[in-house]
């Protein structure tokens, strides 16, 4: 052991400030390191080629494509005193490749594609080496600084250069800028240096907008990134963690095109419970707030994230919760579209969520039962019904004197509808009758009253 380490470890049991200031300025001191560079036993020279714009234009072509054969040589920026002619040859050439592909015209020929292509994967695709702070915070933690950005940097100039010069072909760029390429380039935005995600997201950017083909491969690969991003938030959550759930997340379910995106939105929404139980009821009231009201397919959704986060829920967390739940489970219990009932009922299918059920039966019960007995009795679909009876018999085995309870007093509570509904009947058919013999009456007397009016006419013309 090194007296170095020695001292950390003796100052590291005294003081817990002191320890995580040496762990910092030992990340500092690592954060140059590179993840990229050429074991070899001897070094490597690079010669000077004439410059672009001396050349005759029948040369260019050729001179340009040696040159992004160059720059195809990696270098070893962890050793800061190897290789210092040949890197500040590549750095000049690097540059000189940007300069000339902004200012020249007629350069994007098609041999050159493969050979710009091949320039850009030797210099920019790399392993990533492993976070010296598993825990980083980019507010707060030095990042770990790219070693090679002296020429990365260029070659991501050259990069987006590349992508915006008036005469780029996606036609013939897109046998070589492919899926795997992409993916190879989303990979890359797990590196710490900020500089380089800031590159990233513009050429990212660009490919986006120059190759259609790719538009969709990349939205399914981001909805990926966005996943493991909140996966990967430490604990406790931060407050702007929070507001991003209830602000942002939530609220999306009532986006039109909810159903292109429900699987990722209900996954990212679990992560969060998972992370922090004590999120379930407000994420739970923000459902039944945002909850459809016309629209079938969603509701089926949302029953399915229901389920979802009743798998992870806890005990505790979820008798904060089971009135208001329960009281729209009971509703789509009730809806006329199969599907919806159908996907309500398969909660009983769960056995997590039986096993809640069951622990907090004598409030569940109440709410359910009404509606449950309704159906069996007045569904259409043989398949609800079917469902329904078999729910009815897992709560009877469940808590049978208060199933017992319950099915008694919801018989009384009928036959007291059904007398209300007969006295309702009878005063309609009494007031009917009521108009009706008041019609009568009022013809009656308006007959009289006719007649009357005709004999005193005719007496008036007899005179």
């Amino acid at each position: 052991m090194s007296a170095a380490t020695a001292v950390v470890t003796a100052a590291e049991k005294v003081d817990g400030f002191t320890r995580k200031s040496v762990r910092k300025a030992a990340r500092q001191k690592r954060s140059q390191g590179s993840s990229q560079f050429r074991s070899r036993g001897s070094p490597i020279e690079i010669q000077l080629l004439p410059p672009l714009k001396d050349a005759p234009n029948a040369d260019q072509h050729d001179l340009f494509c040696q040159k992004l054969q160059q720059c195809c040589v990696i270098f070893d920026f962890m050793d800061s005193v190897s290789d210092l002619k040949s890197k500040e040859v590549k750095r000049a050439t690097l540059n000189e490749l940007v300069d000339f592909l902004t200012s020249s015209r007629g350069v994007l020929l098609e041999p050159v594609y493969p050979e710009i292509v091949k320039m850009i994967t030797c210099n920019i695709f790399r392993t990533l080496p492993p976070s010296d702070n598993p825990d980083f915070d980019p507010e707060e933690d030095e990042p770990s600084l790219e070693a090679a950005w002296p020429h990365m940097q260029l070659v991501y100039e050259f990069f987006l250069r590349f992508l915006e010069c008036p005469d780029f072909q996606p036609s013939i760029a897109k046998r070589f800028i492919d899926q795997k390429f992409v993916l190879q380039l989303l990979d890359l935005f797990d590196s710490e240096d900020p500089r380089e995600r800031d590159f990233l997201k513009t050429v990212l950017h660009r490919i986006y907008g120059k190759f259609l083909g790719l538009r969709a491969f990349i939205r399914k690969q981001i909805n990926n990134i966005f996943l493991r991003i909140i996966n990967g938030f430490a604990l406790p959550l931060k407050a702007e963690h929070k507001q991003f759930l209830m602000k942002v997340l939530i609220p999306l379910h009532t986006a039109k095109g909810l159903a292109l995106f429900h699987a990722q939105l209900a996954y990212c929404v679990v992560q969060f419970l998972e992370k922090d139980a004590t999120l379930t009821e407000p994420v739970i009231r923000g459902l039944l707030k945002f909850w459809p009201k016309t629209v079938s397919q969603k509701e089926v959704m949302f029953l399915g994230e229901v389920e979802e986060i009743l798998d992870v829920i806890e005990p505790s967390q979820f008798k904060n919760v089971q009135e208001p739940l329960f009281k729209q489970i009971a509703k789509c219990v009730s809806n006329p579209h199969f599907q919806v009932a159908e996907r309500a009922l398969y909660f009983w299918n769960n056995e997590y969520i039986l096993s809640l059920i069951e622990d907090n039966s004598e409030r569940i019960l109440p709410i359910m039962f009404g509606s449950l007995y309704r159906i069996s009795k007045e569904h259409w679909n043989t398949t609800i019904v079917a469902l329904v009876y078999n729910v009815l018999k897992t709560l009877m085995e469940m808590n049978g004197a208060l199933f017992d309870e319950l099915t008694t007093s919801y018989k009384a509570e009928r036959q007291r509808e059904k007398k209300k509904e007969q006295e309702r009947e009878e005063l309609w058919k009494n007031l009917e009758e009521l108009r009706l013999q008041r019609s009568q009456t009022l013809g009656e007397i308006q007959n009289d009253t006719h007649n009357s009016q005709n004999t005193q006419d005719n007496k008036s013309s007899a005179k």
